[in-house]
């Protein structure tokens, strides 16, 4: 756990499609100060850096656009069914990462002693990341609702949507090793008030 002061640092999760990013959105709203961990991992393998230099030495030039970003789509192609490459993957991006959220962590700290500092990650429990922050707040749907939004979304059929929702670890789990849990299919005045209400219970560490 990183401890700043009165600073309080939030781990904010849930499944594919349940309204994480809309939840984050609203922390922000409130006045949080959030920490998106994807937008990290994109940055950490932009072209020559080393976590880039170390992806395509590992995985090859196929993973690569004609601009010499990473193809997410590919490389995910690649690692999706191999958990030996997902996991040489992960050990590239992961610590990277971490240690990108533990400086904006430190940043945010300083700037203000008493912020609320949002974590917003999918692999929150799968990368032990709930042992370092103070609370962990997770996002849940039910299942045909994280259906129906992937095919609108992401024009999926449905047999994807739930390979893609089987594919993580199932939400009665994360449910249960939440400390606050938030219904992602409220009505978005009502899933407002619920972050709202949490965010003021967060100034009050």
């Amino acid at each position: 756990m990183i401890s700043f002061a009165d600073m309080v640092l939030i781990g904010l999760t849930g499944g594919v499609a349940t309204g994480k990013s809309t939840v984050a959105k609203m922390f922000q709203r409130c006045g949080a100060v959030i920490i998106d961990a994807d937008e990290l991992a994109r940055e950490v393998v932009q072209p020559d850096k080393p976590a880039w230099r170390e992806i395509v030495r590992r995985f090859g030039i196929s993973v690569l656009n004609s601009d010499k970003t990473i193809n997410r789509q590919a490389l995910g192609r690649m690692v999706f069914d191999n958990r030996t490459k997902l996991r040489q993957l992960e050990r590239i991006i992961h610590p990277r990462v971490a240690r990108e959220q533990a400086r904006l962590t430190r940043q945010a700290a300083r700037e203000d002693p008493h912020a609320v500092v949002v974590y917003d990650v999918p692999l929150l429990f799968e990368a032990g990341i709930d042992k370092r922050v103070d609370k962990v707040v997770v996002v849940s749907a039910d299942q045909e609702s994280q259906i129906s939004r992937l095919k609108r979304r992401d024009r999926l059929p449905r047999a994807e949507a739930l390979r893609r929702i089987r594919s993580q670890m199932p939400l009665s789990t994360k449910r249960r090793r939440a400390d606050y849990v938030l219904d992602g299919t409220k009505k978005p005045r009502s899933l407002a008030k619920s972050v709202r209400r949490l965010f003021t219970h967060f100034q009050s560490f």
